[in-house]
């Protein structure tokens, strides 16, 4: 009699794609782990908000987030919350397409070019000191209380952390990697295509972070006087009125909008550095 009938049936599967398959599924297990370990903390900071509110310890004029979910969505079927966040939008995109390539150019300049930094760098730094939120006047009084001052003042505020990123970046490439191209016939410019701009690369991308979050914390501040539109007039016309769930929920997108740009440019980062190996934090 054959043995092949006594012996116990086996998978199908051959025998070293055992381990790799289980691999794998220890891999999706960990991911979701790590995606429930990320939003954990947030969830914990809403149920406490809930619950805090709920029972009085965040003071009477608080209100629980239930009621702010609710504010807002009747904001939203009624269009009022969109128009008015269209509204911010714009005038944020439109500072920042004035002020992100400015501040990469002259960032670039200063740190390729030493005259450009002899130039450039001093009269940057000096104006780099000045708050550029307590501007806010002379912004009106130069521009007058329409959209040219908030969106100008929204420019400046994000060309400094640019410019200083790009500057430091490019200083900072290994000069080593420099005169090992140059060794190897590289030109000037196919040195900063691909050399020093990628090199120069995760500090750049800091220095957007950084950006984006000044530019939201402008937002807040040139929408706060002389808007008839915008969330921040939105924030303003429920202070007067005293309707806190409306003031929490307008605090909650100024959030939102915040993360959101800080995770994009996090991908990008991991699309555009996923050459460089780093730390992995366990």
């Amino acid at each position: 009699m054959s043995t092949d009938l006594l012996d116990p049936p086996r998978s199908s599967l051959p025998e070293a794609t055992l381990p790799a398959a289980a691999g794998r599924s220890g891999a999706v297990v960990l991911s979701l782990l790590r995606r429930v370990r990320k939003v954990s903390g947030l969830a914990l900071v809403l149920v406490l908000w809930e619950v805090g509110a709920r029972a009085g310890w965040l003071g009477s004029t608080t209100p629980p987030l239930s009621d702010v979910a609710a504010r807002g969505w009747d904001m939203a079927a009624s269009g009022e919350l969109f128009e008015n966040l269209g509204v911010s939008l714009l005038r944020v995109l439109k500072g920042l397409s004035i002020g992100l390539p400015l501040g990469l150019v002259l960032g670039l300049l200063s740190g390729l070019f030493r005259i450009s930094e002899d130039v450039v760098d001093a009269p940057l730094q000096a104006l780099r000191m000045l708050p550029h939120l307590a501007l806010v006047p002379l912004f009106i009084i130069w521009f007058g209380i329409g959209e040219t001052s908030k969106v100008g003042l929204i420019a400046v505020g994000v060309v400094f952390p640019l410019y200083i990123n790009v500057f430091h970046g490019i200083r900072g490439v290994d000069e080593r990697l420099v005169e090992s191209a140059r060794t190897c016939g590289l030109g000037r410019l196919g040195l900063v295509r691909k050399v020093i701009l990628p090199g120069a690369l995760p500090q750049i991308l800091v220095g957007l972070r950084l950006s984006l979050g000044v530019a939201w914390l402008t937002l807040v501040v040139v929408e706060q006087s002389a808007t008839a539109s915008g969330i921040g007039f939105v924030i303003n016309q429920a202070t007067q009125f005293l309707q806190m769930d409306t003031v929490f929920l307008v605090l909650v997108v100024y959030a939102l909008l915040g993360v959101s740009t800080d995770l994009l440019v996090r991908l990008i980062e991991r699309r555009a550095l996923a050459w460089r190996r780093g730390l992995v934090a366990r």
